[in-house]
């Protein structure tokens, strides 16, 4: 099988194979091969890790089918302009000619077959569906996950596709955060009654890890006070890491990324000395800084303008000329590329090895996509960093990195199931509309970021975190900045835990007077969470509700006082240290009243 699999690839191809592989191929290439020639299936679906090779798998697949005669033609299905040509361009490096700039009609007899994207798919479905009804035809349908983005593309694919030969589809992130079917995925139902994609073959991050064709990813976060302007017109500060309500985790978070406060700049210098230290084991390593939208990518690209002395690539669209960028980008050596959203799936940039999460998208999906971007290995021994503000999902995921998920099509049969203090905070909300004081939604400002600062927090890595708080710029920072870019996954647990020991061993060292940040070890400081707030909020409402039958007041004046005495905003936006003020004093009136 491996002779013939391989009879037309190039020598080189595929180039970056890791060690330990056997016949050019990788062995998870190997053995899902094996699979799907011994099953023949009509449909394959299979799940690897961005950066594992499953452009490689799917285009020697191909040349098989090809080379048998089961197929006549090939489909290429991807989910943008940039990503279906470099689909060809691969594509071609095996001899396998498609054109990525196909629309209608015959195609040229040099060509082995098309290109295409889901929304062109979705466009002119049945020009596909006759396609592949004139021809054997197989379909590749990369980052299938995509056909479910919509009804319409979901549908088209169905309609399109339905004649053809063999479908392979490709993901390295088989999981929504919907309930969209996604075509041609199996479903099975489990134990609990809920149905879930089933994959043929599935090669994740931590096998893939092991194997050493990925690179392990170190998560540094940076936590900082933050001070914003609500729509209501009251001026809050929190520090991120502590509980706040989602709504104000989001204007915090809003607030840290804001080009205009310390934040970004702090991080963004952090990340280019990281950069900085990984070039000395990997020369052409680059960074990439992922945006929210243009004007922010502007504003950062500015900054690092700044901090390096060298204009970064900029990529605000997946237009031709951003897909040009891209490519330059990655055939150079510059340091830095800005990018809105476009380069967080399926682009092959494989120098990439810092990364600064500077958008506010919080999906699991999304977050699993972009620090595929940083995971490619070339050789053994590479590190991946990636630069994470303290928000309590962000640290989730990326302590949940070698978790694999399947997408799950039905929602639990009850919507608490998923949030058990869902329905208990949806009544503290309700109760505060009606007994807290006057929330200002009359009228209404825009939210306003007005100041930040930054403080390394912690590194996560392999689900364990380290560190303690330092100053930007400090020689604790520079402790974990400063980690060798070459290194062994078992090696980095090590030396993080031999950083965190020298820096706890300083620490004690220390006058009391110095000691202004928080001097605990990250294992024993865990960013607190949402329900701890709400325990906080219910356990003020209470002492409110006690504290009216003791005094006679009504529960929006009680609220008004404690806000005039201890500021911050109304209970449901105040932070956890506003709320325990608030719990103190009104505990204080109530002893003072015995």
């Amino acid at each position: 099988m491996t002779t013939t699999a391989n009879h037309h690839l190039s020598p080189a191809f595929p180039g970056r194979a890791p060690w330990g592989t056997a016949n050019k191929l990788r062995a998870w290439q190997q053995r899902a091969m094996e699979k799907y020639l011994q099953d023949q299936p009509r449909d394959f679906l299979a799940v690897a890790t961005p950066g594992a090779g499953k452009t490689t798998f799917a285009l020697t697949l191909a040349s098989w089918l090809l080379h048998h005669h089961v197929v006549q033609q090939i489909t290429v299905v991807a989910p943008t302009e940039h990503l279906k040509k470099q689909w060809a361009e691969a594509a071609a490096r095996v001899g396998i000619k498609l054109d990525p700039e196909y629309s209608a009609g015959p195609l040229s007899r040099e060509y082995h077959g098309i290109a295409v994207t889901y929304a062109g798919v979705g466009v002119r479905h049945m020009l596909h569906r006759n396609r592949c009804e004139q021809r054997k035809t197989l379909v590749i349908l990369d980052e299938i996950h995509h056909a479910g983005d919509s009804k319409s593309w979901g549908e088209a694919c169905l309609e399109a596709f339905d004649p053809a030969t063999r479908r392979l589809a490709l993901t390295g992130t088989p999981f929504r955060s919907d309930t969209n079917p996604i075509p041609f995925v199996v479903y099975e139902e489990g134990n609990d009654g809920i149905r879930r994609s089933s994959a043929d073959y599935t090669y994740g991050y931590g096998n893939a890890l092991g194997d050493g064709v990925v690179r392990p990813v170190i998560f540094l976060s940076y936590s900082g006070n933050m001070r914003w302007r609500t729509k209501a017109g009251d001026e809050i500060a929190a520090r991120l890491g502590e509980p706040m309500t989602k709504d104000a985790i989001s204007q915090a978070w809003r607030t840290a990324l804001d080009p205009r406060g310390e934040w970004m700049p702090n991080v963004l210098a952090a990340a280019d000395r990281r950069l900085t230290e990984v070039r000395k084991g990997i020369p052409d390593a680059g960074g990439l800084v992922i945006a929210s939208d243009q004007e922010q990518a502007r504003a950062y690209a500015k900054l690092l303008r700044g901090i390096t002395g060298e204009g970064p690539t900029v990529v605000l669209s997946d237009e031709t000329a951003a897909s040009q960028r891209i490519d330059d980008f990655s055939a150079s050596d510059s340091r830095w590329m800005v990018a809105v959203r476009m380069v967080s799936e399926g682009v092959d940039v494989p120098r990439l090895a810092v990364g600064v999460y500077a958008t506010t998208v919080s999906t699991p999906l999304f977050f699993a996509q972009a620090v595929g971007r940083f995971v490619r290995s070339r050789r053994r021994g590479e590190t991946a960093s990636v630069f994470l503000p303290t928000i309590p999902t962000l640290l989730d995921f990326a302590n949940e990195m070698e978790v694999e998920r399947d997408h799950v099509l039905d929602k639990p049969k009850k919507q608490n199931e998923e949030n058990p203090y869902a329905e208990e905070d949806k009544l503290l909300q309700e109760a505060e509309k009606q007994q807290d004081e006057d929330t200002g939604e009359q009228d209404q400002l825009s939210f306003e970021a007005l100041e930040s600062d930054a403080v390394f927090d912690r590194v996560l890595y392999d689900g364990a975190e380290f560190g303690m708080q330092a100053h930007p710029g400090s020689e604790e920072e520079q402790d974990y900045l400063g980690i060798p870019g070459l290194l062994e996954p078992d090696q980095v647990q090590l030396l993080l835990q031999r950083r965190q020991a020298r820096q706890i061993a300083h620490s004690r060292k220390k006058p009391d007077e110095e000691a202004d940040l928080l001097e605990i070890p990250a294992e024993r400081r865990p960013v607190v969470s949402h329900k701890e707030l709400l325990a906080l909020r219910k356990e003020l409402n209470g002492l409110v509700g006690a504290y009216v039958h003791q005094s006679g007041k009504p529960h929006g004046v009680i609220h008004t006082e404690l806000r005039r005495v201890c500021g911050g905003p109304p209970s449901a936006e105040a932070t956890a240290g506003q709320l325990r003020e608030r719990i103190i004093k009104v505990r204080e009136w109530a002893t003072r009243m015995r």
